[in-house]
């Protein structure tokens, strides 16, 4: 064995012979650390496999052998349940819940009978025990608890417990002795603690699946290098930027389901609840004939799915020489834009007045098929008048005034039928669906969706 000194980048893992102030590789500055490399002698020589190639045709498809959690929004952006023979990163900011998500994951595989081994680097044995009291009625007896960070002794605990779900909390907290004197959370002792766990994964004598859950840097980034993404089988991002109680878990990497699939759950004071369904979650429930100005429906699309969104606006006398804009739901600079072709384009003047845009339940509206309605919002709270709850609004607005044509429309149109929505406006030839219920209405210019709507 021979040792040297080397310089290595905490972001990137980039390796200098030296300590230097900037990263050539990822342009951070003051990341480098210093780390002792072991590298083997020439001449020893690693033992040859006796594993043998197969036929790829005589392979046995193990996609469709999952743990089905029962967390329906879980499962629907892990592809149908997790892979026994996979390894997921599952990361958000602190807080974001990442940790009570994968204790409520190994409560449900516990009840199907499985062993679950959950090893935490940053929480005792006790700290553990008092968030699944607080989160799991009845915690399973097939749950063990590994309160340690030296990776050796976690592999060592997977085959005492037999375990079928490996869950490690977090990754950037363990070690390797053979790594030593590196300390955990530099990349060598977290891709080595990584790769360790992906063996456990794919061992052939027994398929275990295991969960990684991964600290995010000031970036909002997974923390480490680039590489233990590419990894894993899985990587599932939590966000929380929505507000208090809403969280979203979106697969960035998935093979063995959709990439950029999108769950939602609502955080509680017993954990988080799966929303399973977002299309009711994010419109205000009203009673038959109860409508209010300023609200409209629009159809966003997060992953494969369709939700049904309500749009809120609030238009009020601005006294101040430059009236507010405020976007809660979307960018202001898009919300700018908007305002500009609702005033050039319909005659409805707004540079006297403030405009508030927000998302029923928090939610964020990035894409520009919620354009039409975000207009059809302002211009009902500037008229006082309400649009109907059943009306909904699918349709980008471009600079001229003119209704664009979105994607995915014809799973928009479907979603508002099966919610009972009456009527839709949509860019005009653009529709190829058919339904029995919901009355389509296709326009060509924004003017005449507002005289339409508004008689």
């Amino acid at each position: 064995m021979k040792e040297k000194t080397v310089y290595v980048c905490s972001n990137c893992g980039n390796k200098a012979a030296k300590w230097m102030g900037y990263c050539s590789k990822c342009g951070s500055y003051n990341t480098f650390e210093e780390e002792v490399e072991v590298t083997v002698k020439k001449g020893t020589v690693q033992k040859a496999s006796s594993k043998n190639a197969v036929r790829l045709a005589e392979v046995k498809d193990g996609g469709s052998d999952r743990i089905i959690t029962g967390i329906k929004e879980f499962d629907r952006v892990t592809g149908g349940g997790l892979v026994k023979d996979s390894v997921t990163i599952i990361t958000s900011p602190p807080g974001g819940g990442k940790s009570t998500l994968a204790l409520d994951v190994a409560q449900n595989a516990a009840l199907q009978g499985l062993n679950v081994l959950y090893a935490s680097g940053e929480e005792s044995d006790s700290q553990i025990k008092r968030r699944a009291d607080r989160i799991i009625e009845n915690i399973s007896d097939r749950i063990w608890i590994w309160a340690d960070t030296c990776m050796d002794n976690v592999l060592a605990e997977i085959k005492n417990v037999d375990a079928d779900l490996v869950i490690i909390d977090s990754i950037q907290t363990f070690y390797l002795n053979e790594m030593l004197p590196s300390r955990a959370g530099n990349p060598v002792q977290t891709m080595e603690c990584a790769g360790e766990m992906v063996k456990v994964a794919k061992n052939g004598n027994k398929k275990v699946a295991v969960i990684i859950i991964g600290q995010m840097n000031k970036n909002d980034e997974l923390a480490g290098i680039r590489s233990l993404e590419h990894l894993v089988d899985t990587v599932l991002v939590m966000d929380s930027n929505y507000d208090d109680g809403l969280r979203s878990l979106m697969a960035t990497k998935n093979r063995f389901g959709s990439t950029g699939e999108m769950g939602f759950f609502a955080m509680t004071e017993k954990g988080l609840i799966s929303i399973d369904n977002p299309s009711e979650y994010f419109v205000t429930q009203r009673d038959d004939g109860e409508y209010v100005s300023g609200s409209a429906m629009a159809v966003i699309r997060e992953g494969s799915r369709p939700i049904i969104a309500e749009v809120e606006s609030l238009v009020s006398k601005s006294y101040m020489p430059y009236p507010s804009r405020i976007g809660e739901a979307l960018k202001r600079e898009q919300l700018n834009t908007l305002i500009s072709i609702l005033e050039q384009r319909a005659g409805i003047n707004l540079s006297d007045k403030n405009v508030v845009i927000k998302g029923t339940g928090g939610i964020v509206l990035r894409e520009p098929a919620v354009s039409l309605a975000v207009i059809m919002s302002i211009v009902s709270s500037v008229y006082g008048r309400a649009i109907g709850g059943k009306t909904a609004f699918v349709a980008d607005v471009g600079l001229t005034g003119e209704i664009k044509k979105v994607p995915g429309l014809d799973a928009r149109i479907k979603e508002l039928d099966r919610m009972g929505f009456d009527k839709v406006y949509i860019a005009k030839d653009s529709v190829k669906v058919k339904t029995e219920r919901l009355k389509i209405v296709e326009m060509k210019y924004l003017k005449d969706v507002i005289k339409d709507v508004f008689n």
